[in-house]
């Protein structure tokens, strides 16, 4: 008999402070102008890839904020370890916890989930005609659900990195990747045929937590909602990546 583990429940309105998850990498950068905004300082090794401390805390003694990476921050969210997080829309696409809201779109760490293939094939066969493909991606989720709606059936060769090399290698036909310029994807000898979805990073919340901590929460949703204004776009996240509604199961 396999021992189960349970999670940790979400704390109840007490002194304990809200842990904020954060990624790692490109997007931990473009985060640093929104936290200031929304009045968070971050210790000041919280941007240091090479500091060993993971969690960091901030000027208000009842937010810590964490880093991790991209892929985890959703994890650590949907099962309490953090009540809030910024994540991407392709991380929410992918895994589609039910336990995630996502009330706001940050306008940060733009790209997009695309299909790409080797310059020299693509254009010399009709996917529509197409039965199986395999495909190598991070996000098999994702590229199965894209190809199904075609009528395919994507053979998904899962990897985490180094996507570029896979149709070169004779590992798959296509790639589905995350594209920022392209710039990678030309300099292996690909071209982007296609895009599944426009990508943007999303403030995220353990919908648990929102009910047991609704002011503490609620009170850091407005102060990140008031931080994106001076950037003169909308904030509320389109329900396709909303994650549903904050009541929801």
């Amino acid at each position: 008999m396999t021992a189960v583990f349970p999670a940790p429940a979400p704390e109840a309105e007490t002194d304990l402070p809200l842990i904020l998850a954060l990624p790692k990498g490109r997007i931990l950068g473009e985060c640093g102008p929104l936290l200031a905004r929304a009045g968070i300082a971050p210790a000041a090794d919280y941007t240091d890839e090479a500091s060993r401390r993971l969690r960091f805390p901030t000027n208000d003694p009842m937010l810590d904020v964490v880093r991790v990476r991209p892929f985890d921050v959703a994890t650590f969210v949907a099962f309490g370890a953090a009540a809030l997080g910024i994540c991407g829309a392709d991380v929410l696409m992918e895994f589609d916890y039910p336990e995630i809201y996502a009330p706001l779109d940050l306008n940060i760490g733009a790209c997009r989930i695309a299909v790409a293939e080797p310059k020299e094939t693509a254009g010399s066969d009709d996917p529509a005609r197409w039965s199986s493909v395999r495909v190598a991606s991070k996000y098999p989720t994702i590229t199965r659900r894209h190809f199904a709606a075609r009528g395919i059936q994507a053979e998904v060769v899962e990897l985490s990195g180094a996507m570029e090399l896979a149709p070169g290698l004779g590992l798959a036909r296509l790639i589905v990747d995350l594209v920022q310029t392209g710039s990678t994807l030309k300099a292996n000898g690909l071209i982007e045929t296609e895009v599944i979805a426009p990508v943007t990073s999303r403030l995220i919340v353990n919908r648990t937590a929102l009910k047991t901590r609704p002011e503490a929460i609620g009170a850091w949703i407005a102060r990140f909602r008031e931080a994106l204004a001076p950037m003169g776009a909308p904030t509320d996240a389109p329900a396709s990546a909303s994650a549903g509604a904050p009541g929801g199961a």
